[in-house]
């Protein structure tokens, strides 16, 4: 249910805080604000080896925060911005963070089955893409255009992936996002529908 005129906006700033914090960390014990050596990854990202055989379960949730470099985590924080504001205004702080963290564990769950053993993955982007994609199909089943946004959400998905990109994180967080999306927007409308019904 959207919480309509929510004013108190904090979520978005706690979780652009702890990338912000996160990568500080990564940049001191990789001796390079600009790049993160590999090893840092390894160990505060995913390591697909690690989490399968060491069990390093914990991974699946810090790889959400941890980044490549500082142009990727630029790029991240700057559309965490846009579209954390726009969703924690609508649905409030708590929905965000419930929504970032499920929908990049998610897609980090899907990196591990997906990727090679060997594969270091880290980002806020599979978060993101989950964000963007509940926002999608939100708009879209109580606009009336849900085709529309699916494709849209098709579009923006295919010109995200490079060779760099970890797409099952991407797609893992967005599917997750949009099903949410799809089905808080039809349960507000059904609700609208009974009372409106009722009143009748």
């Amino acid at each position: 249910m959207v919480v309509r005129g929510y004013r108190r906006l904090w979520a978005t700033y706690l979780l652009l805080l702890i990338n912000i914090v996160v990568y500080a960390i990564e940049a001191i014990l990789s001796g390079n604000i600009f790049w993160i050596d590999i090893n840092v990854l390894a160990q505060m990202g995913q390591l697909n080896y690690y989490v399968i055989n060491y069990r390093w379960y914990w991974q699946l949730i810090t790889a959400m925060f941890v980044h490549h470099n500082i142009i990727h985590l630029g790029f991240n924080l700057f559309w965490l911005y846009v579209l954390g504001i726009q969703f924690e205004r609508s649905f409030g702080p708590n929905k965000l963070i419930t929504v970032y963290l499920l929908s990049g564990l998610v897609g980090n769950i899907l990196t591990v089955f997906l990727l090679p053993l060997i594969a270091v993955s880290g980002g806020a982007s599979g978060a993101i893409f989950g964000i963007f994609g509940y926002l999608l199909l939100y708009g879209g089943v109580v606009g009336g255009n849900v085709r529309n946004m699916i494709l849209y959400g098709i579009f923006i998905f295919l010109i995200n992936i490079s060779i760099a990109t970890n797409i099952w994180a991407h797609l893992g967080g967005m599917l997750l996002g949009m099903v949410w999306g799809y089905y808080d927007a039809k349960k507000v409308l059904s609700y609208r529908y009974y009372y409106a019904v009722r009143r009748w």
